[in-house]
């Protein structure tokens, strides 16, 4: 056999094994196929998870997984702390962002830095709730859910420019 005709047979076989693994090439995806980190949650809370999370409940999971590195309360620390104002980071996340999904995404996609990925939907709305709630947005009995979390105005929402709505278009 030529190494032309070997080349080829391994390319097909090779090919055969990816297709047994799940779809192939041209193939339309299942839900099940695309991982949660995958997807992006929208502004109006389009790709948000069933869950539910209050400040109370995500005190104890700031606590023990992201204190380390945002400090005890979250307005100190060495990382960009998410509550303020602080003296380490002028635009905390909590209250300069401009929408609060957009807070739940990076915390469930990002989040703790040494396990990415690593939190329930669960933990990332209580961790949500209380960088919220740190921050005097939601109020502490506030349960941030698919529902909820949309509806929250973030303080800062007003100062920054809509390009999409000038141009008559949204991205979602």
């Amino acid at each position: 056999m030529s190494i032309f005709k070997l080349t080829a047979a391994a390319l097909l076989l090779t090919a055969a094994a990816a297709r047994a693994e799940g779809p192939g090439l041209g193939q339309p995806l299942d839900a099940a196929d695309i991982p949660f980190y995958a997807t992006y949650v929208k502004p109006d809370g389009t790709g948000l998870p069933a869950g539910s999370g209050t400040a109370e409940e995500g005190a104890e999971i700031y606590a023990a997984k992201c204190a380390s590195c945002h400090g005890k309360t979250g307005s100190e620390g060495p990382v960009m702390p998410p509550v303020g104002p602080n003296d380490v980071w002028a635009k905390p996340a909590g209250s300069y962002w401009p929408y609060a999904t957009t807070l739940f995404d990076y915390i469930r996609r990002a989040m703790p830095l040494e396990a990415p990925k690593s939190l329930s939907d669960d933990e990332a709305y209580a961790l949500a709730a209380y960088i919220l709630e740190r921050n005097g947005v939601i109020e502490a009995e506030t349960a941030m859910t698919a529902e909820t979390l949309p509806a929250v105005k973030m303080p800062n929402h007003g100062n920054f420019l809509d390009v999409w709505a000038k141009q008559g278009a949204k991205p979602w």
